[in-house]
């Protein structure tokens, strides 16, 4: 299926100010479709004449009319006058009566248009697409006070589409968790604030939160203002209560948190009053909290296994430079290397709250420990890395890490031994698994046979065994060594 704007410049809508509109459009009409109680269709007019559907959304109020999906498709017949009718005259369309899939139904077009810019609030004359809305004749309620209301505000929205007035410009585009929906609690105000209607749901939040008495015919600012909790109050709150902004904050009581979300209402350059959308997202709220709690309270773990292991480090160096066994010096020291490997992966779990890492920024500073490997031998070593290792979680950093620190440096201390040389190494990240060969131009592998060393033991059990991967050691024709690693992602 293609994308929203796929569809549009494939049918010759190109303009990027066009497809912009239109996003927008599509990303706010949900609200349109659950007031309207009836499925929306998008529709634009390709080179050829004819209109093509690019998007369309159902109802969550009620059953849906567009059973399968017609995005891509040519208008039907039965449609077309509308559509038509509202590009020949630029007004909305109605009627009363068509069918679809033998589904009797109303019909309405709205040509959509939109504002010249952000700084230029003027809207374009022509239209850039045609929005048809459509609800089931067969399906008839008794209409009541909240079907009632919801149509009005759908039909003010609607309205507000044909002018170029609906999205706005100020709408948040990034929508936080918990965002209100039409069947959350709907409130209509007037221009001054008042409540005109208040769906039972938006009753019921805001008596929770502590607004007490009738919410109808009081000022929802009034209401709303004397529960809440000191300190919390958002500076954008007034404009939304009174619904003069097109914006959503949080507002909170002692023990309720209640999103709020504004849409104006305009006709022409005024405003006439205001939809607004409440939800109760109290549970939300502290889930989150506890998330971030939690996400802090690992940050500190690795925080602190990260300064016991360097503790650790720290007294292995030590012994190791009052020793005055080469042996047990050496054994010391490459001890040291693989505590701060793996000190090295939790300082970085530590720095963000993901459990993914940068494995490459822990590699760079992995060669650093190895450096000292040459530094002890008095040698040069280039260092050539190619590739990327790319995010890993933890649980492989932190082996994988160990173990390159291994090979590494028995590289430089075995493979170029007393002599300068390079190490090269090169990782291929594929989609499901992840390529790595670390090859030096020392000596090779002495007598073709791989040693049974600490060090080759604790690569074998942290590659095949706890990264499931496979290793192979082998001396190419050309001299040196190349060890060859593949690990399933």
């Amino acid at each position: 299926m293609s994308t929203l704007k796929e569809l549009l410049k494939q049918h010759g809508h190109s303009a990027a100010a066009e497809i912009e509109w239109l996003h927008m459009l599509v990303a706010e009409w949900q609200l349109i479709a659950d007031l309207s109680m009836g499925d929306l269709v998008l529709w634009v007019r390709n080179p050829q004449g004819e209109y093509i559907a690019v998007a369309s959304a159902r109802p969550a109020s009620a059953l849906p009319i567009l059973y399968r999906d017609i995005t891509g498709e040519v208008v039907p017949e039965q449609w077309l006058a509308g559509l038509e009718h509202a590009r020949d005259t630029g007004l909305i369309f109605f009627s009363p009566k068509t069918t679809f899939d033998s589904i009797n139904t109303r019909l309405e077009v709205v040509p959509v248009r939109r504002v010249a810019s952000t700084t230029d609030q003027h809207e374009v004359a022509e239209p850039i697409a045609f929005l048809s809305r459509h609800t089931q004749l067969d399906y008839v309620q008794t209409p009541n006070k909240i079907s009632i209301n919801y149509v009005k505000a759908a039909n003010d929205l609607l309205e507000m589409v044909a002018h170029g007035m609906y999205p706005d410009f100020s709408t948040p585009t990034a929508s936080r968790r918990g965002a209100p929906r039409a069947n959350d609690g709907v409130l209509r105000l007037d221009e001054d604030g008042k409540v005109l209607f208040a769906s039972p749901n938006a009753v019921s939040a805001l008596n929770r939160f502590g607004a007490s008495g009738a919410i109808e015919g009081q000022s929802l600012s009034a209401s709303v203002t004397p529960a809440l909790k000191l300190g919390s109050v958002d500076e954008s709150l007034p404009l939304v209560l009174t619904g003069r902004a097109a914006w959503r904050t949080d507002i909170e009581a002692k023990t309720v948190t209640l999103s709020i979300r504004a849409i104006p209402i305009r006709h022409g350059n005024k405003r006439t009053g205001a939809i607004v959308l409440i939800r109760d997202v109290t549970e939300l709220r502290r889930q989150e909290q506890e998330l971030i709690t939690k996400d802090a309270t690992i940050r500190e773990i690795h925080h602190r296994v990260k300064n016991n292991l360097q503790t650790v480090a720290s007294l292995l160096r030590i012994q190791s430079r009052r020793s005055k066994n080469d042996e047990v010096r050496e054994t010391l020291d490459q001890a040291m290397r693989r505590v701060s490997a793996i000190a090295l992966v939790h300082d970085t779990l530590s720095e963000g709250t993901a459990q993914e890492l940068n494995f490459d920024e822990v590699f760079d500073r992995v060669l650093l420990l190895t450096a000292e490997v040459a530094t002890i031998h008095n040698t040069n070593v280039n260092t050539i890395i190619d590739g990327k290792f790319g995010q890993l979680p933890g649980s492989i950093a932190t082996p994988l890490a160990v173990a390159l620190t291994e090979i590494v440096a028995n590289a430089v201390e075995h493979g170029l031994g007393e002599r300068s040389g390079a190490v090269h190494v090169n990782a291929e990240r594929k989609p499901k698994k992840l390529e790595i060969t670390v090859s030096d131009n020392g000596r090779g592998i002495e007598g073709g046979k791989l040693g049974d060393g600490l060090g080759t033991q604790i690569i074998l059990t942290l590659i095949e065994g706890e990264l499931r991967g496979t290793i192979n050691w082998f001396s190419p024709p050309d001299g040196g060594t190349k060890v060859s690693i593949s690990i399933p992602l």
